[in-house]
C-alpha cells in the first residue's frame, strides 16, 4: 500500500473536495500517520479550503467572461 509523495498530495486534495474513494482515503490516512510532512500538508490544505469557503469566492460564468471580452475588444 505504499504511495508516493505526489500521489499523497493528490489524494489529500481529492479528499478535501470529497472526490476520494474509501480506498484512497485509507491510503492517505496510513501515509499521514507515517509521514509528518504529509500531515502538515494536509492540515495546511484543510485550512486553505476552509478559508476559501468562508470567503464565499465566486467566479464569472462563461457568458459573463465572453461579455467582458467583447467589451474590452470594443474599447480597443
Amino acid at each position: 500500500m505504499k504511495i508516493s509523495r505526489e500521489k499523497a498530495k493528490e489524494l489529500c486534495t481529492k479528499s478535501q473536495y470529497g472526490e476520494a474513494t474509501w480506498w484512497e482515503l485509507l491510503q492517505l490516512n496510513v501515509y499521514v500517520l507515517l509521514f509528518k510532512e504529509c500531515a502538515d500538508f494536509s492540515a495546511k490544505n484543510q485550512k486553505l479550503t476552509s478559508l476559501c469557503d468562508k470567503a464565499n469566492l465566486n467566479s464569472l460564468s462563461e457568458s459573463e467572461k465572453e461579455s467582458m471580452k467583447k467589451d474590452l475588444e470594443n474599447r480597443l
